[in-house]
């Protein structure tokens, strides 16, 4: 072969990053070394892999080719060092899941599986739905955790477990007597709810698109604690997942507010690049994924395991 693995490795990572002095800096490399790298990578294949626009990179048509033959390449080739070192091939395994995965599902999954992989080097990172998505496009992480749309061409998308949302109060509520409202009612509301780009907010919307009148929208939050928080302080009412409220509601500190005029249901689903090869980690990730909610009909039945 006339192209190293180093080559590739720096060509991955100018591709990622579309600039050579953050791939060098990702790569420990001067930024001479890696534009030499892609330079020779270049001249040797006798073939142009990235348009240059300034100092901007962005890869051409062929580079758009490469990339994911070359990532694949590289994790199949890090597995096989692994197992020549004597280890698993669980050598690392990046996940991206948004956040009523993340906060309340991914975290115990990952300690569960570094029990079990006590040598793979785990990385979690929790965003919105649009950010995760994004990531796994550009190779970015191995696999998403999701609670939204995923229409992207080059993503596969399996579903794993039902959701629900649900619309919830303050005890002090006047809705919190009834435990019920209707639409005509939410309405009058003020309402404090995740923000744009997120797969709660997208539930939220589609299953408000038959109203007419604009929402009382007092607060936009990232987070659901945070949500969960303004909500039990009277600031509004909110809807989020029954399995971020599960224990609120145990303990009496938020109440559900039912709404029978409202489709709130929606899917969990993984995600990972069409192109992108499965690693030892990655599949028995997804495993574990799935025995965690095997026999569970909805998110919130899920018996979170313990991790000691």
């Amino acid at each position: 072969m006339r192209f190293t693995l180093r080559q590739l490795q720096v060509f991955v990572t100018v591709a990622q990053q579309q600039s050579v002095s953050r791939a060098a800096e990702l790569l420990a490399l001067s930024q001479s070394a890696a534009s030499t790298s892609i330079t020779e990578l270049e001249r040797q294949s006798s073939c142009q892999l990235f348009d240059r626009a300034g100092k901007r990179l962005s890869l051409n048509a062929l580079g758009k080719q490469l990339l994911p033959q070359a990532v694949a390449f590289l994790d199949q080739a890090k597995e096989i060092e692994d197992l020549l070192n004597g280890k698993t091939g669980f050598g690392s395994l990046a996940v991206g899941a948004t956040l009523t995965i993340g906060n309340y599902l991914a975290t115990l999954l990952i300690g569960s599986f570094m029990q079990r992989h006590p040598e793979c080097q785990v990385k979690l990172q929790v965003q919105n739905t649009a950010h995760v998505v994004a990531q796994v496009a550009h190779y970015e992480i191995d696999l998403g955790l999701i609670e939204g749309d995923c229409n992207h061409a080059d993503i596969e998308v399996q579903p794993w477990v039902e959701d629900e949302l649900v619309v919830f109060c303050a005890p002090s509520h006047p809705l919190a007597l009834r435990g019920q409202a209707t639409l005509a009612e939410l309405t009058r509301e003020a309402w404090i709810l995740r923000e744009q780009g997120s797969g709660t907010r997208l539930t939220f919307d589609q299953a408000m698109r038959h109203h007419r009148n604009k929402l009382n929208v007092r607060l936009e939050l990232e987070h659901t604690e945070a949500i969960k928080r303004a909500v039990e302080s009277g600031l509004g009412i909110g809807c989020i997942s029954r399995l971020a409220l599960r224990d609120a509601f145990r303990r009496g500190n938020l109440v559900p507010v039912e709404t029978p005029e409202l489709d709130l249901a929606r899917q969990f689903f993984f995600i990972w690049h069409k192109q992108k090869y499965q690693t030892a980690a990655m599949r028995e990730f997804l495993d574990l994924c799935r025995a965690l909610t095997a026999g569970v009909s909805r998110s919130d039945q899920i018996v979170l395991p313990n991790i000691a």
